[in-house]
């Protein structure tokens, strides 16, 4: 019996360890994806699987968000001839061109609401003030994504760049009140630049500026 009670706190100790070295492994692992996320431009061509992307926009849905009010919106296009129509007339189309699918990020700029303190007092619509930082917090969720995932992205600009995005807003059939904060190829990476430092331990202000 007394052998029988030490084998099972040792199997116990052990269970134990090994949590505590999976817990260590899964946040180093978090880590890795941070540090070594990068900007890919060049893709293969090859396509990106509908159960990736939805893995993808699962981590951009599970950013933060103000007061939950989840503004984001995303336009997802795969097919490559529309891919061709509405991305590939810019300087740099070949990254579009070659991608595997696109991720438009967009955000609901207004929202229905109360007025604050009057619980039955009809909504109207009123101004979405966070919707640029909500979308914003959702992209990065996507690039890590991503690059957990093996594949690559980029951000490229949109909002608030009128000029870019009005066209691909009209192509894409995106309503008035939906603004494009960026957008977002996907791919398989057909290069693998190496990530930047961007440590600088002089922008950061202890206790005070």
């Amino acid at each position: 019996m007394k052998t029988l009670r030490t084998i099972s706190i040792m199997a116990a100790l052990a269970v134990m360890l090994l949590c505590g070295s999976q817990a260590q492994a899964q946040d180093k692992s978090a880590m890795d994806v941070i540090m070594s996320r990068t900007s890919v431009r060049s893709f293969t061509g090859d396509p990106v699987s509908k159960e990736n992307l939805e893995t993808i926009l699962k981590a951009g849905m599970a950013a933060p968000t103000a007061m939950n009010g989840q503004p984001w919106r995303f336009v997802v296009v795969t097919d490559k001839d529309k891919m061709a129509k509405v991305f590939g007339a810019g300087p740099r189309s070949k990254m579009f061109t070659t991608a595997g699918a696109v991720i438009v990020v967009c955000g609901q700029t207004t929202v229905m609401r109360r007025p604050f303190g009057q619980p039955d007092a009809p909504e109207k619509e009123v101004p979405n003030m966070f919707w640029y930082e909500d979308c914003s917090a959702a992209a990065e969720n996507i690039l890590l994504a991503v690059h957990a995932l093996g594949l690559g992205a980029v951000w490229t600009a949109g909002y608030p760049a009128e000029e870019r995005i009005a066209p691909i807003a009209q192509a894409l059939g995106i309503p008035d009140n939906i603004k494009i904060l960026c957008v977002i190829p996907i791919g398989v990476p057909a290069e693998n630049p190496k990530p930047k430092d961007k440590w600088k331990p002089e922008n950061i202000h202890w206790e005070q500026w």
